[in-house]
C-alpha cells in the first residue's frame, strides 16, 4: 500500500471500457521534501464510480490524497520496450477547498 498527497498535474481523463467499467487517469505532482525542492510525478488510475467522481470534481491544480497499490506495466512503442509504474487507487480523498463540492469519496478499485 502507498499513500500519496499532492496536486493534480493534469486534468482527469475518463475512459469508458464497456461492461459498465470506467477508468480515470491523472498525473499527481508530489513535492520533494529536499532543500532543492522540485516534484515527482506519478500516474494514478482510478476505477468505476470513483473514476466518475474524480472526472466530475477534480481538475489540474486540485489537491488530493491517494491510497492504493503500485502496479508496473510494459509495452512496445516505436520498436522500443517501455515500462512504467503507476498507482491504482483504492481511495481518493479530495483535499481542495469545498467551494466546488469537493468531498471525500471512497470506492473499491477494479483491475
Amino acid at each position: 500500500m502507498v499513500t500519496l498527497i499532492g496536486n493534480l498535474a493534469s486534468d482527469v481523463e475518463l475512459k469508458d471500457l464497456g461492461d459498465e467499467k470506467k477508468v480515470a487517469n491523472f498525473l499527481l505532482a508530489i513535492d520533494r521534501p529536499t532543500p532543492a525542492g522540485g516534484a515527482d510525478f506519478v500516474r494514478i488510475a482510478v476505477w468505476n464510480k470513483q473514476a466518475e467522481a474524480c472526472e466530475r470534481y477534480l481538475a489540474k491544480g486540485k489537491r488530493v490524497a491517494v491510497d492504493g497499490y503500485l502496479r508496473s506495466r510494459s509495452w512496445e512503442e516505436e520498436g522500443k520496450r517501455r515500462s512504467a509504474i503507476e498507482v491504482v487507487a483504492n481511495r481518493v480523498q479530495f483535499l481542495s477547498a469545498p467551494d466546488e463540492a469537493a468531498a471525500p469519496f471512497e470506492g473499491a478499485a477494479a483491475s
